[in-house]
């Protein structure tokens, strides 16, 4: 199997009904959306996702359906586990439900040391034939995967790419310095899109795109041509919202910003809460302004 990573990755969410269950027609309204606006792949499973609240069985339905509506566009599922069996235990799974990839954080709750971190990707890798992108968020979940690590997992042949999420834009050159191209780079960071792919990054795996799909491909293809100061208007448009996805109630910001746009609801699943009061009018606000001045985009950017 392999991916080609790069392009825009939505890390999607999950759509939930009122009555705390599984959204379908909208979950694949949502999609579809994504779809339509040129999306490279799809990561399931994610933080985003409120993965943590799923059930086996409503992950299964879930990627099902995903790749059932994406077609050619692979579905990625995200795997962020505590115990190497387990995770071994959700790679399987995903092959086993047609999954074309993985996505991999390190090891949840404890915080590994570097051998410890190194063991546990490459156990995990030697255990599936998926091609993996690894999460590298040291910010969010404490544990760095560092370039000394990536040089030592070299030797798995199916660990292709990082979701960069460093918050330091200046890893993206140490990276490609290092490993050329050896490693794709997808920035992991909605604030730092621009600037990683100003400086080499592959691809972008989006929280915002779930909501404003098409400005999202118009950047990531802009950039890529040469096109920097088209690219750089829709990103000032775009950063306010952006914004909303480095905080901790990202899922909630997200979400009501797709509930905004048509694409999704307010929905999520306890222990979140949706947004109540002062908060919610203050996140409305800037949804609102977004989409009051929303960019108009060339035809020509989706060919």
């Amino acid at each position: 199997m392999s991916i080609s990573w790069k392009g825009i990755f939505p890390a999607f969410t999950t759509k939930f009904t009122a009555n705390d269950t599984l959204d379908l027609p909208l979950f694949e309204k949502g999609l579809q959306s994504q779809l339509d606006a040129g999306v490279d792949g799809i990561v399931l499973g994610g933080s985003l996702g409120e993965a943590s609240t799923l059930t086996t069985e409503e992950k299964e339905t879930l990627v099902k359906l995903a790749i059932e509506i994406a077609g050619p566009v692979p579905v990625v599922l995200n795997i962020a586990e505590g115990a190497t069996k387990e995770a071994i235990r959700q790679a399987a799974l995903g092959k086993s439900w047609g999954v074309q990839g993985l996505m991999l954080l390190p090891p949840m709750r404890y915080k590994t040391d570097a051998r410890e971190t190194y063991t546990f990707f490459k156990t995990v890798a030697g255990s599936t034939d998926l091609p993996i992108m690894i999460y590298n968020n040291p910010v969010d979940y404490k544990t760095e995967v560092t370039l000394d690590i990536f040089e030592q997992l070299m030797e798995c042949d199916n660990i292709q790419a990082v979701k960069e999420s460093t918050r330091d834009v200046s890893n993206v050159t140490r990276m490609i310095s290092r490993f050329g191209d050896r490693y794709k780079i997808l920035c992991g960071v909605d604030t730092l899109a621009m600037e990683e792919l100003v400086m080499g990054a592959d691809g972008w795996v989006g929280g915002l795109v779930t909501a404003f799909p098409r400005e999202t491909v118009a950047v990531y293809r802009l950039i890529k041509a040469g096109m920097l100061e088209e690219a750089r208007a829709i990103y000032r448009w775009f950063l306010p919202l952006l914004e909303l996805d480095i905080h901790p109630k990202l899922v909630q910001y997200i979400k009501l910003a797709e509930a905004q746009v048509g694409l999704g609801s307010e929905y999520v699943r306890a222990p979140r809460l949706t947004l109540v009061g002062e908060e919610r009018e203050r996140i409305l606000e800037i949804i609102r302004q977004g989409i009051a001045t929303r960019p108009e985009l060339k035809a020509n950017v989706f060919i």
